[in-house]
């Protein structure tokens, strides 16, 4: 495990993908760094009033303690504004309002990434990053202006859909849907011209191929698996996981149970998905976005990330492909669509 702890704290590890933002709201309007004071109630916002709290002692998974913990230097804080009773714009404003104030109140931690530029800084001093992320175009309620608006919130990367149909687009859960809509098709184009991040995870299959055709740069699929080793519709076909590839895409493999395997999840499990998706799309390819605080539950916590290092390199991966797949392939793509 040495050569392994050693090779990750080595690397630029990048997780695409986390619901925590409106986890530590809904978990008591918990603090970055862990804090749970009783006064802390007092910052309750919409998303506290829209969703409620969850009740019992519910652990976060991922914070700035835990974060160091696992070695991660940057991850997308993703908003999932499905949920929002109608309210999905203002849900979204709510959830990174929240989570930029933490961020500033934790600022010798902690900055928000607008490119990679900001990534480089805060490994350099010593921080982490995060980049803010929205999951469900369905937070633009059909205006192009709100997406303008997000982008100088600070919003880099964008979920066109979540499992359902949007404006947008039909998620994977729609039998029988369509594709991207002529509003997609306008969200795309606009998030290309912004230098936004377009993730295509969630999508159905005819909307993922609408959508990569219609895209002038590359797409992150930033919490998905392998759908020919474990049939969910919410995993990719080994043609997606190609046509990404070629795309000069990246697929980040997520730590959802029910995603890795549908009897018997496991690490090892795990492992099988991101050397698929690396013989499907290539090693250049593959990345990591763990849906830590939305189901992402095969490992307890950020801090348990080194797994994923020591499983590839049990499994004989270079270590400049465990590299690439901890998050070179994920800062590539950033530089080829946020800068």
């Amino acid at each position: 495990m040495n050569d392994a702890a050693n090779l990750h704290n080595d690397s630029l590890v990048i997780d695409s993908h986390n619901d925590s933002a409106v986890a530590l709201i809904r978990r008591g309007n918990v603090g970055l760094g862990g804090e749970r004071q009783p006064e802390r109630q007092q910052r309750a916002g919409a998303v506290a009033y829209l969703r409620q709290y969850q009740s019992g002692d519910v652990s976060m998974q991922l914070d700035i303690p835990m974060m160091r913990a696992g070695g991660i230097d940057a991850a997308f804080f993703a908003v999932d504004t499905t949920r929002a009773w109608g309210n999905h714009l203002l849900y979204t404003l709510d959830a990174h309002g929240y989570l930029k104030r933490e961020i500033a109140e934790h600022r010798d931690d902690i900055l928000i990434a607008l490119t990679t530029r900001d990534i480089d800084t805060a490994k350099r001093d010593g921080k982490l990053a995060a980049v803010l992320a929205v999951e469900n175009s369905i937070a633009l309620e059909r205006s192009l202006y709100a997406l303008d608006a997000l982008y100088e919130l600070g919003v880099r990367t964008l979920t066109i859909t979540h499992s359902a149909r949007n404006e947008a687009a039909d998620g994977c859960e729609v039998e029988g849907g369509g594709g991207l809509t002529g509003f997609g098709r306008q969200v795309v184009a606009r998030m290309n011209e912004l230098g936004m991040l377009v993730d295509v995870s969630h999508l159905n299959d005819q909307s993922f191929w609408d959508t990569l055709d219609a895209s002038t740069k590359p797409v992150i699929a930033s919490h998905s698996c392998c759908r020919s080793l474990c049939d969910n519709p919410r995993n990719l076909t080994d043609e997606q996981l190609k046509a990404l590839g070629a795309a000069a895409g990246v697929v980040a493999i997520t730590y959802v149970p029910f995603f890795v395997d549908t009897s018997a999840p496991s690490i090892d499990r795990l492992i099988d998905h991101i050397l698929h998706a690396i013989d499907m799309a290539g090693e250049s390819a593959v990345g990591l976005g763990s849906d830590f605080d939305g189901g992402g539950d095969l490992l307890e916590d950020a801090s348990h990330v080194p797994r994923i290092t020591d499983g590839l390199l049990r499994r004989g991966v270079a270590e400049e492909t465990v590299k690439a797949v901890l998050g070179g392939n994920t800062y590539r793509l950033l530089q080829a669509t946020i800068d």
